[in-house]
């Protein structure tokens, strides 16, 4: 009976029972404990965790979480309460740490990464989770996953950085936060070269920030796809713009002092003594990205090198970018001091030739290459305004030895192409403003009259044939380039469109002229090369707030006229034409005729203006063309069988000579080849500027 009755008993039970509840909590502490007695009752430490239910348990806990989460959507469940209460994420970090079983500290990564992700609360503020977040930093998509929670819960950033919010460091970073924003608001002249102190201040904030130091160990990785995701979470991080977040990174972290480390750590590495000047001048532009598809960490060439600082280079400026303001004002400074000031100056510096031209070359391509402002910024202020330095930059256009010159040269070239207004201003149009290279003795009318009068006045020169102005040889009219805006008008004083375009055709005698021997066109072949240029130079000077008509000449008695270190190594270069290499001549005539395309009334009327009345020891472009030219009719008497010596020579320039026959007098000969294009470059420049005639 007794068997019978308790037969019924669970029979009527079993009816009267429900389906039977899970109870979460006790399935997560369940699985938790089946990890804990893992390590209670095995003692085979070789056996890997793979082999294991550990693996197992922890994709149990995650799952029970994320549906606790969506059952429970406003309160934290009792799961997560007791993963927190109990802090199971430090007791993993531990277990992870001491890799036991071997492969531990994966599927602890894994977790978290996981956790981090799937969970929709903030949970990046709470102690016990970024405590053990903060603790392991070792695997790159666990610090991305970290990096885009704190991007979509920017408050956090101050927690997982582990920053005391205390009010003495408030008030610091608002001090400068403050003083950082003023200062890049102000000319350049008025922001100083970072100091050493900068790094004290920043270090006494915080002295040391876990997950920055540990994405920029990551990005040096054998593996690219563990780089890439380093340099993913360092732009994640600089490009908060929550409004704490660029003073945070900015003034309470080392942000900028590692990020422009690495970067003077990759130019060590450069091999200065084998590098080619010519191949690092250039080096094409590739975007940092790019680097990713073929990585190697075992870097042996040069060119390798070359790649990682550059490559390095272009993410910072890309991080600038992106960044805020201050925290981009903060790590241009910090390249300025610990690259530019304290590597790359004692080297420009130096007396050893190779190193010269190889940081000279190195900056070219780190002007051409930069894009932001804030560094922009500081490479204008570090090239044009560091007292020590500035002066030799130029003065080396004009350099003893023809390679410093061109790279010299095309550092300026470079510069002219940057958007920022300071670069012409401090090379040029400072030293034009007063106009005293204008004689004050003469208005502009009587210029305007006197000029024609020399003009015609060549004609009896023995150096200049009566055919030389024949109507086959002044202005045919070309095809109208488009308009480049609608104040191309030609300035008051300065002549018509055609007269100033055919003074500058005119320069080159006829019998010295070879382009019609080799059935190449005159200046009209120049002119859709002029348009984009001047188009290119008027869209960099949109924003220049440039006067519209010249500034009165100045009235001082005796004023003498310079007209400034950039232009008076120019024009020494100029006047040296026929004496210098090809491929210098060319860099010179380029920079030369780069001046020439912008738009300002200054710029016109002292490079273009062939009527300007100059004053006593004074110079202008035109008048060392002119000076030139006698020389040049005198050195080609020395030239026997002139017309095919320059057919020869135009033929050796193009790649077309079949014979190897070394040509006499070939420097004086592809000068003057270079001298004729020049002109004919001029006259396209001035037909595009002052519309056609």
């Amino acid at each position: 009976m007794d068997t019978f009755s308790k037969l019924s008993s669970m029979l009527l039970h079993a009816l009267e029972t429900r389906e039977p509840t899970v109870d979460l909590l006790e399935s997560f502490v369940n699985h938790w404990k089946s990890i804990t007695n893992y390590y209670i009752t095995t003692t085979d430490d070789s056996r890997p965790v793979r082999q294991t239910e550990i693996p197992w348990c922890l994709r149990q806990m995650l799952d029970i979480l994320v549906y606790e989460e969506k059952q429970q959507v406003e309160e934290t469940g009792a799961c997560l309460e007791y993963l927190l209460q109990h802090k199971l994420l430090e007791t993993l970090c531990t277990l992870g740490k001491a890799q036991y079983p071997p492969g531990m500290v994966q599927q602890v990564l894994l977790f978290f990464s996981k956790f981090l992700s799937q969970i929709q609360k903030p949970l990046l503020q709470l102690v016990n989770v970024y405590r053990p977040v903060q603790t392991e930093v070792e695997e790159a998509q666990f610090l991305l996953v970290v990096c885009s929670r704190v991007k979509q819960d920017p408050p956090t950033l101050r927690n997982i950085l582990q920053i005391v919010d205390s009010p003495a460091a408030r008030a610091l970073a608002s001090d400068q936060s403050h003083s950082d924003t003023q200062s890049s608001n102000h000319r350049m002249e008025a922001t100083p070269p970072p100091s050493q102190s900068d790094s004290s201040t920043s270090s006494s904030v915080q002295s040391e920030s876990g997950l920055l130091w540990a994405l920029l160990q990551l990005t040096s990785s054998a593996r690219g796809s563990v780089a890439l995701k380093a340099y993913e979470g360092l732009l994640l991080l600089s490009a908060l713009q929550a409004e704490p977040s660029g003073e945070i990174l900015s003034d309470q972290t080392l942000l900028g002092e590692l990020l422009a480390g690495k970067l003077l750590q990759l130019y060590s590495l450069l091999p200065m003594e084998d590098l080619d000047p010519g191949e690092v001048q250039s080096w094409p532009h590739k975007p940092w990205s790019s680097q990713f598809s073929h990585w190697r960490s075992d870097l042996r060439s040069a060119s390798d090198h070359m790649t990682n600082f550059f490559s390095w280079l272009d993410f910072l400026d890309h991080l600038m970018e992106e960044a805020p303001q201050v925290l981009a004002l903060k790590l241009a400074r910090c390249v300025h001091q610990i690259w530019m000031f304290d590597i790359l100056q004692p080297q420009l510096l130096h007396t050893c030739e190779q190193v010269v031209l190889v940081s000279t070359s190195i900056l070219c391509v780190a002007v051409r290459f930069v894009r932001s402002r804030s560094l922009l910024d500081q490479l204008v202020h570090f090239l044009l305004r560091t007292n020590t330095l500035s002066p030799l930059l130029l003065q080396r256009c004009d350099h003893i030895s023809d390679q410093i010159s061109f790279a010299s040269l095309s550092l300026v070239d470079e510069l002219l192409q940057k958007a920022h207004e300071d670069i012409l201003d401090v090379l040029v149009l400072g030293f034009l403003q007063s106009r005293s290279y204008v004689s004050p003795q003469e208005d502009k009318w009587t210029e305007s009259n006197e000029a024609h009068e020399d003009s015609n006045g060549l004609e009896e020169d023995p150096f200049f044939s009566e055919n030389m102005f024949s109507e086959s040889q002044l202005l045919p009219p070309p095809p109208p380039p488009p308009r480049c805006s609608s104040s191309s008008a030609p300035l008051p004083g300065l002549g018509s469109a055609a007269d100033v375009v055919n003074s500058f055709l005119c320069l080159v005698p006829v019998q010295v002229r070879s382009a019609q021997l080799f059935q190449e066109g005159g200046y009209e072949s120049y002119v859709h090369d002029a348009h984009t240029q001047v188009t290119e130079c008027r869209s960099l000077s949109l924003s220049w707030d440039w006067p519209p008509s010249l500034p009165a000449p100045s009235s001082a008695e005796g004023e003498e006229f310079f007209e400034g270190p950039l232009l008076k190594v120019l024009f020494d270069r100029l006047g040296r034409v026929l004496e210098q290499p090809y491929e210098l001549n060319l860099k010179l005539t380029a920079v030369l005729s780069r001046l020439s395309s912008f738009s300002h009334p200054l710029l016109h009327e002292y490079l273009l203006n062939p009527y300007v009345h100059l004053s006593h020891c004074s110079r202008s472009l035109f008048s060392v063309l002119i000076r030139l030219m006698g020389e040049l009719m005198q050195r080609i008497q020395r030239v026997p069988d002139l017309t095919d010596s320059l057919l020869n020579t135009r033929r050796d320039l193009l790649g077309l000579n079949t014979t190897s026959s070394r040509l006499e007098h070939v420097t004086l000969l592809r000068g003057l080849v270079v001298l004729e294009e020049f002109c004919k470059e001029l006259a396209a420049i001035a037909f595009v500027k002052l519309g056609r005639p």
